[in-house]
């Protein structure tokens, strides 16, 4: 699978005009790809969108590739591809699980739920993850499509 993830990574960057190099490492959770190159703001976008459409896009481009047009989940062997550019993804989580313990920790003192703007499901779910690890407090995702965010409460008897 790494050969032909190689070769997409190629014809996207290629196709992109990006000056720049690649790294594929393989771990539990899939194929983890840092992209170094001087353009790292077309390929992250705002708020990273633009890099969440190119990770599915790889990841589907690969499935077919593996797998003759199946979907990901449907490939045997299928690893999923998680993107990073210029370590952006990686700076990412650390600021929104600093953030999460901090607007928590906000939450504790004051006993007021905070709103946290609209965000995607991959940083959600981090947020969510440092909440449950903290005593008195849970998370829930309300809203549609690019409103969905989170609320951070604490935690009542029904919880």
């Amino acid at each position: 699978m790494e050969e032909q993830l190689s070769e997409v990574l190629d014809n996207i960057l290629g196709l992109l005009l990006l000056e720049g190099s690649y790294e594929i490492e393989e771990g539990e959770e899939g194929f983890l790809v840092s992209i170094d190159t001087t353009d790292a703001g077309r390929l992250i976008g705002a708020r990273g969108e633009s890099l969440e459409g190119l990770q599915l896009l790889v990841n589907q481009l690969v499935s077919r590739k593996i797998g003759g047009g199946l979907a990901p989940s449907g490939v045997e062997g299928f690893k999923r591809v998680i993107l990073d550019v210029s370590g952006w993804k990686k700076n990412k989580e650390a600021e929104l699980k600093s953030r999460a313990q901090d607007l928590g920790q906000q939450v504790l003192e004051t006993g007021k739920p905070v709103e946290l703007e609209p965000q995607p499901a991959w940083q959600r779910r981090i947020v969510h993850m440092v909440i449950q690890q903290t005593a008195g407090l849970v998370s829930e995702s309300v809203g549609e499509g690019r409103d969905r965010h989170i609320v951070i409460k604490l935690k009542s008897e029904e919880d």
